[in-house]
């Protein structure tokens, strides 16, 4: 009895292994979308993802969510969450996107039913828009306006400044006063900063009713104009250019906030403030708001069920291990949330040591932070509008990212 000779697989059709998946008899999938085209390679997509996830978010909200629930002990529920909600998540959404090449609305054809969650990703996403590019006109704004010898929110000596306005590097405070404003913050909760007037009064001039709309502030229309017009450049040729413009804005953030920690962690009292911020309370972590708060930002953070992930993961080829990305995605956007957490208490302690309170009297969220607690706090350093221009810089580019 001879040896038994086994035939030759057939060859698959178009250069597709057979051993992908592909039910038998079924056309085999393509590894590239012609009709829609694909990313000019994986380091786009990354890059892309990353910018997405990573945004203002990571800059004012977790430092803030953290120290405000337990501090160190806040990570533990924050990490769980991560690996057992965002990354499953995360990776559900790319795979689905890069195996049916299809975008948010496309997608549902799976199953028709759900095609409105479909449209609800995309109203999403439109207010989601508009709300960043308002944040990105005011972060222009300061960007531009930081381009002086002294940053205009430095003294209280501004005709839209009132008597309740305490500068701490204004002349007419008594040299005890500068170094230690203690008995001001305890004695009166009028006490206003600069940057806090100049946020409030001149920069958004807000009205004082809810009838009286204001007037239109043509310096903040000019800046939103200048951010849209951005992001149609950006978005001009679809993957094409936004794969290009990734290489600058996901990765110039890293390079700015690295600067910031540098700088941040030679000055005095900056120790005291990562202390502060990374400081355990165990207790805390049997709260269920605390895990409320790790969910919230790992799903705010991560960008799921906005229809964006679905998209950018379309433009995927068909084989791309989506698995290996989905980590790598996450991983990086949590652990930018805890480095750019070093870098604003290591400023915020400094500016906490330099007014004599606790850093919890300086510490803020939210644009609070960006735009009136941060500002201020670069006011007491040395060349004051290059640290500036540098902050305001970065959070361009992460709004643009995630934009």
């Amino acid at each position: 009895m001879g040896p038994i000779r086994v035939p030759p697989p057939a060859e698959a059709p178009h250069g597709i292994s057979p051993q992908n998946g592909a039910v038998p008899g079924e056309r085999s999938k393509q590894d590239k979308s012609v009709k829609r085209g694909n990313w000019g390679n994986q380091i786009e997509f990354v890059l892309t993802s990353v910018g997405y996830a990573v945004g203002l978010g990571n800059v004012w909200r977790f430092p803030y969510l953290c120290y405000r629930n337990g501090g160190g002990a806040f990570m533990f529920p924050y990490f769980i969450m991560l690996v057992f909600c965002g990354i499953p998540l995360f990776f559900m959404e790319l795979s689905f996107g890069q195996f049916a090449s299809q975008g948010c609305l496309g997608v549902w054809r799976v199953s028709p039913m759900f095609k409105g969650v479909g449209y609800g990703m995309m109203v999403v996403s439109t207010y989601i828009g508009i709300y960043y590019n308002v944040v990105i006109c005011i972060a222009f704004y300061y960007f531009f306006v930081s381009m002086t010898r002294v940053l205009p929110w430095t003294y209280c000596s501004n005709p839209w400044n009132t008597p309740d306005c305490v500068g701490v590097l204004d002349g007419n405070l008594s040299s005890h006063a500068a170094v230690n404003l203690t008995r001001l913050f305890n004695a009166t909760q009028k006490r206003t900063s600069p940057s806090k007037e100049y946020w409030r009064r001149y920069v958004l001039n807000l009205s004082d009713d809810i009838g009286n709309l204001g007037e239109v502030r043509l310096p903040l229309l000019g800046c939103l104009g200048v951010s849209w017009v951005v992001v149609f450049l950006c978005l001009i040729k679809g993957v094409k250019s936004s794969g290009k413009v990734v290489y600058f804005t996901a990765t110039f953030p890293y390079v700015v906030l690295t600067i910031l920690f540098v700088r941040g962690i030679t000055l005095e009292g900056a120790l005291t403030g990562i202390m502060y911020y990374l400081t355990p309370q165990w207790d805390k972590i049997l709260d269920a708001k605390v895990w409320g708060d790790a969910a919230s930002q790992i799903f705010y953070s991560l960008g799921c069920a906005w229809g964006g992930l679905i998209t950018m993961a379309s433009y995927n080829k068909f084989h791309n291990n989506c698995y290996r990305d989905s980590i790598i995605i996450s991983i990086t956007n949590c652990a930018t949330s805890v480095y750019a957490g070093f870098v604003i208490f290591s400023i915020l302690g400094f500016m906490a040591n330099h007014l004599g309170v606790d850093i919890s009297k300086v510490a803020d969220h939210g644009p609070g932070l960006a735009f009136v607690a941060y500002p201020e706090a670069l006011t007491l350093l040395p060349i004051s509008p290059l640290w500036s221009i540098l902050f305001f810089f970065m959070l361009i580019l992460l709004g643009l990212g995630t934009q």
